[in-house]
């Protein structure tokens, strides 16, 4: 029999990356939460890559922190190792990756959220929808209690109707030999929204003393380490063991075993509906899609200091665990690998996201935010930046602010959100730097001068972080206006300086600042002009340099922005009829009354929607405005 449990402000059903920042978020903008989960050890779980950060994936752990959420402080607590990725490239796409211990990044998650006095950990599994007044007002649960809520998030994962598959076996399963969540599904069709099939990987996991170090590449980490919060950019990690991870190969004799039993994976035999990651393939995929290599990269990464356990990254598979065993062995300094656990695919329910508004909300279901893999993304960390953005805003509506819209210029965040709510996807989206038009704007190191701000004014900052954040920026904008107006002299002496430094004469006074555009001077290779110059953190320097030696390029991008941001304040109304407007083509009239774009802006990136259909929007709009303009004047 059902009972009523608990009344709370917000239900968030999972407690994977994306429920623990929804959860947190809310807690910590005044909200009772009631956080579901299947199992309290599974909270935080790193059921894949046993990592957080990565190309175009680190920038959105910095945002999340920036704004006050709590993956960046988790990972920075439990890393075993950190590396900064595309350092010999532009600072636009450097991305910090972290390794994590799984175990002890799951444990201090779960403690933060146990030390959260506004959040309750409840193990149970949600069932289905409860509603008063046929008004979605929280979850029913399996044992019958009701959380009775305002508002509800689901960040359910790869939960919903999961199917494990290792080539003919496949049975009724969660990640990692979880229970899977077969109930909740049929409630969310019941509310009239579509689910449809995907599915991801993961690799094998075995033995450390079941392998040969000895021909592979040292993954070391650097020894200078990058934290992921902006809050512990002048904390000393010096002491900081890290561990070795490793680089290894596929073989030719690899390669050809799988090409044997390719009929025999789950993908080839059809049994998976849903379509994989792109971007993170199987080696069955890999191997067919690039007949030509005779081999892949395989990278070894430990899965936490008190385990031997050691996660193959770069062989998920879904071919049955025998063949796995064989192929596995033929990879270089595996050739006696102990399996610990096998490499499965995994199937579950997911939605289209272009059912969902930009704040998350479901659009004409009041009260229900979805967020995470549920919306067809992949990885933890764009679990975590939906998690974050479903939970802030269930809590501004209760609050009746208006939500939180992160534009495409503003984060990768909004580029996240926009291009699932707009373009939707029929596989596992990845955050990658490619996929940001503004890079140069929005890179890793300025999330927090982008972001804070926004994070303070919604309540989820607090008075510790901004106060960092404040000293922080003062500091770069300090120095930013000390080197403007140190005046350098076209003496013999400063030339004889120059030419030392393999630069070019001056024939004017110039400013410090400007040398330092030059590409052949740095920061530090000027401090023979600038015997005065404070002594400063390393990242408030690299902050400086970064924006004063790309300052025509930031300028260039920030002058393409301005004109993003005219067609995104140009909006359209959720009501508009778009099949009354004469001039659009049939299927913008269609996909615009099914995507329902808050802006001209939008409406351009969805597929199928021409400029000359952006061009009918802009006159009609245009008639509209004027036609209002007139009745004011009559009036």
């Amino acid at each position: 029999m059902d009972f009523l449990a608990k009344t709370v402000d917000v239900v968030v059903v999972g407690a994977g990356h994306a429920g623990c920042e929804a959860a947190l978020a809310a807690a910590r903008m005044g909200m009772e939460v009631a956080l579901i989960t299947m199992n309290l050890n599974s909270i935080a779980a790193m059921n894949c890559n046993p990592n957080i950060g990565g190309t175009g994936k680190g920038h959105l752990v910095r945002e999340i922190d920036a704004l006050g959420g709590e993956i960046g402080r988790n990972i920075d607590k439990t890393f075993i190792q950190s590396r900064m990725l595309n350092r010999s490239k532009g600072p636009a796409v450097h991305s910090l990756r972290a390794q994590a211990d799984k175990w002890n990044y799951h444990r201090a998650m779960k403690m933060t959220l146990e030390d959260e006095k506004n959040i309750h950990l409840i193990q149970d599994e949600a069932a289905s929808f409860y509603f008063i007044d046929d008004e979605l007002s929280g979850i029913v649960c399996k044992t019958g209690a009701i959380y009775k809520s305002k508002k509800t998030v689901l960040a359910t994962g790869t939960y919903l109707r999961g199917r494990v598959f290792m080539g003919e076996v496949n049975f009724s399963s969660g990640p990692d030999g979880m229970q899977p969540a077969n109930l909740l599904t049929s409630s969310i069709e019941g509310i009239g929204i579509e689910t449809m099939r995907m599915k991801t990987g993961t690799p094998a996991r075995v033995h450390r003393d079941s392998i040969d170090f000895s021909g592979m590449e040292i993954q070391k980490g650097d020894d200078e380490i990058h934290p992921f919060s902006f809050s512990n950019f002048d904390k000393d990690y010096s002491d900081k063991e890290q561990i070795d991870c490793y680089l290894t190969y596929t073989t030719p004799e690899c390669h050809e075993i799988i090409r044997e039993n390719i009929g025999r994976s789950a993908m080839a035999m059809g049994d998976i509906e849903g379509k994989g990651p792109r971007y993170c393939p199987s080696i069955e995929d890999k191997v067919t899609r690039f007949a030509d290599r005779d081999r892949h990269q395989v990278f070894l990464e430990p899965e936490g200091l008190l385990t031997k356990e050691i996660y193959v990254q770069g062989v998920s598979s879904s071919l049955p665990v025998e063949v796995q065993m064989a192929l596995y062995k033929k990879i270089d300094g595996l050739e006696h690998c102990e399996f610990m656990r096998p490499a499965y695919a995994i199937e579950y329910d997911a939605i289209d996201a272009t059912k969902l508004d930009r704040s998350l909300e479901v659009m004409g279901v009041h009260n229900l935010f979805m967020a995470g893999q549920i919306n067809g993304s992949s990885g933890y960390e764009e679990a975590a930046a939906q998690g974050l953005v479903a939970g802030i805003n269930a809590a501004l509506s209760i609050q009746g602010r208006d939500p939180l819209i992160l534009r495409r210029d503003q984060a990768y965040i909004g580029v996240l959100i926009d291009d699932l709510v707009t373009k939707g996807t029929r596989e596992p989206y990845r955050m990658m730097t490619a996929r940001a038009e503004y890079r140069l704007t929005l890179r890793q190191d300025n999330a927090d001068l982008r972001l804070t701000e926004i994070g303070r004014s919604i309540g989820l900052v607090g008075d510790e972080q901004y106060e960092g954040f404040l000293a922080r920026r003062d500091a770069i904008e300090n120095e930013r206006k000390r080197l403007a107006s140190i005046q350098i002299n076209p003496t013999e002496e400063n030339i004889q300086k120059l030419e030392e430094l393999g630069s070019a004469t001056l024939k004017n006074a110039t400013p410090l600042l400007n040398l330092m555009q030059r590409p052949e001077l740095t920061y530090d290779k000027l401090a023979i002009f600038d015997e005065n110059r404070p002594a400063l953190p390393r990242h408030v320097i690299e902050e400086v340099e970064t924006e004063i030696r790309y300052k025509g390029y930031i300028e260039k991008q920030m002058a393409q922005i301005q004109k993003f941001r005219k067609m995104e304040n140009k909006l359209l109304s959720k009501d508009l009829d778009y099949t009354a407007i004469k001039g659009l083509r049939n299927e913008a009239k269609e996909k615009l009354s099914a995507i329902r774009p808050e802006s001209v802006g939008q409406a351009g990136r969805i597929s199928g929607v021409s400029p000359a259909d952006i061009n009918v929007l802009l006159i009609y709009l245009e008639q509209k405005n004027r036609e209002a303009t007139n009745e004011l004047g009559d009036a």
